[in-house]
């Protein structure tokens, strides 16, 4: 469905059903422009097809004998256990986001439908209520505001063209905006509390480069590949959540080249993990991203010795294929934790869906995150 489609069937639905569907509406309409990923070889779909048939709970741990020879699940789990738990992730992940989504509603209706009655409005004009300025008509500048600050991800076109998809966009973000804060007023008079803790993949973060305050209880952890042109439009929005972030949250890359579609991406990686080793992974990583057009093994020492990096130690490290092995392990634990393309971001493990996405997508599950934390 596209971004205009998807405009089109929200004005005809209820609001509460307008409510439901626009929690996603950022993450859409960055789709639409030009968000997404990378993909992997291997399909998603593919992976959550098998893995209802994945659970080991009920498999013997002796799966068959050829006389007194035992074959196990041990045996099975050295063959294709990376297999297995790529599976599990994706199911686990689809499962306990269904009953996130479920639970939401639930609460979401029974709350404010509570309001509703004791205070004898309308969830419209509760909503109403909460609106900035009394209405969720956007003004022209903020149209153009918007149109601006998202400028390299509009392919071009003008603020003419797209400014009635940014004002259906606006319009619906103001009502998702009025109806959390109405939501989170009502929860803490009512005292809700949610129990449930969503879908965390285990990451072993452990010597992969970090960005702001390594004591920070947030951990953003993003897998990527500096030749995947999505990788490269979520950069500045990674830059942007350094300036505003970077106190409160740990921003970890990981690796995660994908050389079936981009053939320089596995060792730019590697050449990545060699400027850290000289505290210039950062730099290197901005300067990759900036012009994907210098990904080759010339083309990265030049810039190695263009940022001041010792450029014998680099070209040594980078030759003798050092990091070869650590990139590997980087896209076996993606795998395993569900990663099919890139940019993929995790939040104390929590995935954030859609690939490239917005920057007021990131804060909100950052801030989701503490709201957790702060329980």
């Amino acid at each position: 469905m596209t971004f205009t489609q998807w405009i089109g069937d929200a004005r005809r639905l209820t609001l509460p059903a307008v409510r439901r569907r626009v929690a996603g509406c950022a993450g859409l309409f960055a789709v639409a422009i030009t968000a997404g990923g990378c993909g992997s070889t291997e399909s998603a779909a593919g992976v959550q097809q098998a893995s209802a048939a994945v659970s080991t709970a009920d498999v013997p741990d002796v799966l068959a004998t050829i006389g007194s020879d035992k074959v196990t699940m041990a045996d099975v789990r050295a063959r294709v256990g990376d297999e297995l738990d790529k599976m599990d992730a994706q199911y686990q992940q689809q499962r306990l986001k269904a009953v996130e989504v479920a639970l939401d509603a639930i609460l979401r209706d029974k709350v404010l439908l509570a309001e509703a009655q004791r205070s004898g409005k309308t969830i419209d004009q509760l909503l109403a209520a909460e609106a900035d300025g009394g209405t969720f008509e956007p003004t022209p500048v903020e149209v153009s505001a918007w149109y601006e600050e998202n400028k390299a991800r509009t392919q071009g076109r003008t603020l003419e063209q797209l400014a009635p998809q940014i004002a259906d966009f606006l319009r619906i973000k103001k009502k998702k905006d009025a109806s959390l804060r109405l939501e989170a007023r009502l929860n803490k008079d009512r005292q809700v509390v949610v129990h449930f803790e969503p879908y965390r993949a285990q990451l072993n973060n452990t010597g992969a480069p970090v960005f702001g305050n390594p004591d920070a209880t947030i951990t953003l952890t993003e897998f990527s590949d500096f030749e995947c042109p999505f990788c490269s439009r979520f950069h500045p929005t990674l830059k942007r959540l350094q300036e505003t972030h970077g106190k409160q949250v740990k921003i970890v890359y990981r690796q995660y080249p994908i050389p079936s579609l981009h053939p320089s991406a596995f060792k730019a990686a590697e050449a990545s993990l060699c400027a850290n080793d000289q505290g210039k992974f950062w730099d290197l990583h901005d300067r990759m991203f900036l012009d994907q057009t210098k990904l080759g093994v010339r083309d990265i020492k030049a810039s190695a010795g263009a940022l001041g990096m010792d450029r014998a130690k680099f070209d040594a490290c980078l030759d003798s294929g050092k990091y070869t092995e650590r990139v590997q392990e980087d896209i076996k634990e993606a795998q395993r934790a569900g990663v099919t393309g890139t940019p993929a971001l995790f939040v104390n493990g929590v995935p954030i869906e859609g690939g490239a996405v917005s920057y007021e997508a990131v804060v909100a599950a950052i801030d989701k995150e503490m709201s957790r934390a702060r329980k």
